[in-house]
């Protein structure tokens, strides 16, 4: 499956979080997003949370002090036999 990297401090503010969802909402089931920030991206994660709850998995896969790095892997919709991409 494929894993996409967000290095999420180059993304201006104004337009990380939309970034991320967009790229998100483009993957198929079981392809994953990287997050690497400079803080621990919790807002992020709880936004997720919010609004795509039931549709991810996260994983740290880095936890600081200078380095964050989130995974955050789409999952398939319950039922789903896969080739949807849902």
């Amino acid at each position: 499956m494929k894993e996409f990297v967000i290095e999420a401090q180059k993304i201006p503010p104004q337009q990380r979080h939309s970034h991320i969802f967009e790229t998100f909402d483009n993957l198929e089931a079981g392809e994953s997003i990287v997050i690497v920030n400079n803080h621990d991206p919790v807002p992020l994660l709880r936004h997720f949370e919010e609004n795509r709850q039931e549709q991810f998995q996260s994983e740290y896969l880095e936890k600081g002090p200078e380095v964050w790095k989130l995974r955050l892997t789409k999952l398939k919709k319950e039922g789903c036999c896969g080739f949807c991409g849902g």
